[in-house]
């Protein structure tokens, strides 16, 4: 079988040999970008210290970016999520004009801007539906990995409490919290794809699957995030609303809910009740309260782009409970309230309002048989982006890439969308018969 002769189907789920097939036979510029995302998720060169010689990543995305100027599959479509990213983006450098101290804005500027760029070289390059399903791939199977080792770690700890709940690899999902927030983008790709394909693959595949929407659980609840856990059981209402109420669902549900209580260590559960209480709440509470406060002296561009804690630490040092700098805000809004004022907060709440309103441009009579998987994804997507917005509001991760990844995913699957539909028109208007 030739690359170019694999279909989706040939590589449902994890037919090794056919997407290995896949793989290298397509574009050098299609290759990195799947080694990027490798690179960025997994982690190897934190892993093996050895090979931590070379600034990988950068090198892989600027190969990619330079080689997708070869790849006759490459092409960038501008869409209506490019328009709002990218007024985004002008808000946030416009926010440097008024920073409170640009050195900040400055040093922190590759926080912003390298997920920004990963979107557009991203969805320049992963326009078929193939590539956006090894694409897929390597971000659910790394995500898996890290799900599958830190909930093993809890549950050799006896499914205990620790103050800095679970850490992830090195990089973006080291911090509990934000450990936990890419487990609420796992969980319902997992769930969906298990509930779905479980008896259709082969045994060992069906176990993969399985993983996928347990283990996720496993390691919010022992993330110690509050955040998380709340934004999880928000997941599942949604994804079970029109069942919730059937007696043999709800009794389900009150079991699992049960059992989840009953594993979750006293420690956690005396997190829960004392919220709003006790010193952690209380600073967050201080630091949203002055962070509107900022946001109502500096509507239009806020204090700058990563300027809230030199400002906070100048204005408020007395509603500082920590050490003698302030943290970040705690809250997404917030944080890119403060950042970039309310015209970069509108531009940013449109962007997270259109990526959970928007529906695939599946045509009626159209349906492939490839189109199912793609649904699931598109649901368990806006799934992703809910569970990320409930678990902002108590971490500051506008700026990492959950978000961006997720919107990066609809944006590729919206474009191959539109280009088989557009083709598939163009095919029926050339082969119809002329009307005298």
């Amino acid at each position: 079988m030739k690359a170019g002769d694999v279909t989706i189907s040939d590589m449902m789920f994890l037919r090794i040999k056919n997407l290995w097939t896949y793989y290298k036979g397509e574009s050098l510029a299609f290759q990195c970008i799947c080694l990027y995302l490798f690179v960025e998720f997994f982690r190897p060169q934190s892993i093996f210290p050895v090979l931590n010689f070379a600034p990988w990543a950068q090198i892989l995305l600027i190969v990619s970016f330079l080689t997708s100027f070869f790849d006759n599959k490459a092409g960038f479509k501008m869409s209506g999520m490019h328009v709002l990213v990218i007024l985004f983006a002008l808000s946030i450098h416009l926010s440097f004009l008024v920073a409170y101290d640009v050195s900040w804005s400055q040093e922190y500027y590759i926080f912003f801007i390298q997920w920004l760029v990963v979107m557009f070289i991203t969805t320049t390059i992963v326009t078929t539906k193939e590539r956006i399903y090894v694409f897929f791939l390597v971000l659910f199977l790394c995500s898996l990995k890290i799900a599958a080792g830190t909930s093993r770690i809890w549950a050799m700890r006896g499914f205990g409490f620790t103050d800095w709940g679970l850490k992830g690899p090195p990089g973006y999902f080291q911090n509990s919290g934000e450990l936990a927030v890419l487990m609420l983008l796992l969980f319902p790709i997992g769930y969906y794809l298990y509930s779905r394909y479980k008896n259709d693959v082969r045994w060992w595949e069906k176990y993969i699957l399985l993983a996928a929407a347990v283990c996720p659980v496993l390691t919010i609840l022992g993330s110690s995030s509050r955040g998380s856990q709340v934004a999880l059981m928000v997941q599942i209402c949604f994804m079970f609303w029109k069942k919730i109420f059937r007696p043999k669902v709800l009794i389900t549900f009150a079991v699992v809910a049960w059992i989840g209580w009953s594993v979750l260590p006293e420690e956690q559960k005396e997190r829960f009740t004392s919220a709003g209480e006790d010193k952690s709440s209380v600073q967050r509470l201080l630091y949203w309260e002055n962070a509107w406060e900022m946001m109502l002296e500096h509507p239009a561009l806020g204090v700058g782009y990563y300027n809230f804690i030199p400002y906070y630490t100048r204005h408020y040092p007395e509603d500082i409970l920590y050490g003698q700098r302030a943290q970040l805000p705690h809250n997404i809004f917030f944080q890119i309230g403060t950042d970039a004022g309310f015209i970069g907060l509108f531009f940013y709440l449109l962007i997270i309002i259109s990526s959970l309103t928007r529906n695939l441009p599946i045509k009626a009579g159209n349906y492939h048989p490839d189109d199912e998987f793609f649904l699931l994804l598109w649901k368990a997507l806006k799934l992703s982006v809910l569970g990320f917005v409930i678990a902002g509001q108590f971490v500051t991760i506008g700026y990492y890439p959950f978000l961006w990844i997720l919107i990066t995913f609809q944006s590729c699957i919206m474009i191959a969308y539109n280009q088989h539909n557009k083709s598939r028109n163009n095919v029926h208007g050339r082969t119809s018969p002329k009307v005298e």
